[in-house]
């Protein structure tokens, strides 16, 4: 099997390689067509970096709870924050799972996702926000997705959120190695994840059990795949 259980839950960092230059973790394969891809970015005048790759169980755990407590925003599919306290509980869930994959069941946990800004654009100190607003026509790295659009298929990579398909919203900046994903999502299974999920910490257990078969359905398979980019 290409993960065991600790692994494709994000329990486990075993499968990932530590790269210094730029500074991220991923799939070893994953990480080598990153970097590639980042001297073709580089050519044409952008530098490709990564923002956030591997992410491990227990940092996205606490990115859930954060945002279940109201401690970081929720927003809609323009990017637009909510008022928190008007939601309810099942709302919150359903407004965390639209930007945040459930802790267990999220595709950095593979070391195979890699969400990715323009160092050649950004003023210094800007903060990227990864958030619509940044890859629109008037968005500060509205060109790089342009580049992006016509390459990181040659590199192996794919938007698996290209679109709204009724479960995570789109993000563009959210690539994918597939050689090593497509197997990857068959490794993680709703039982493994509801078992995890009884074992956790996660703020709205309940609840969240409640709609794992929904949650496993439309936030973990219902993904645009290679072949419908």
């Amino acid at each position: 099997m290409l993960f065991n259980e600790l692994e494709i839950t994000g329990r486990e960092r075993t499968h990932v390689v530590q790269m210094e230059q730029p500074r991220f973790a991923a799939h070893q394969e994953a990480a080598q067509a990153f970097l590639e891809m980042r001297i073709a970015a580089q050519k044409d005048g952008f530098d490709l970096l990564p923002f956030s790759s591997f992410r491990d169980y227990d940092t996205q755990l606490r990115i859930w709870n954060q945002k279940f407590r109201g401690k970081k925003p929720l927003y809609d599919i323009e990017g637009n924050p909510y008022e928190y306290s008007s939601l309810s509980e099942l709302q919150i869930i359903d407004c965390i799972l639209n930007w945040s994959a459930l802790p267990g069941g999220s595709r950095h946990h593979w070391g195979t996702e890699i969400d990715v800004i323009d160092g050649a654009v950004m003023p210094e100190g800007y903060q990227p926000k990864l958030l619509p607003e940044e890859v629109k026509e008037s968005g500060i790295f509205y060109s790089l997705h342009g580049w992006l659009d016509e390459n990181i298929e040659r590199f192996g990579f794919f938007r698996p959120y290209k679109y709204d398909r009724g479960g995570m919203y789109p993000e563009p900046w959210h690539l994918s190695y597939a050689p090593i994903s497509e197997q990857a999502i068959e490794c993680l299974t709703i039982e493994l994840l509801t078992e995890i999920t009884q074992e956790s910490e996660i703020l709205g257990k309940e609840l969240v059990l409640e709609l794992m078969p929904q949650i496993y359905k439309n936030h973990i398979l219902n993904i645009v795949r290679p072949s419908e980019q």
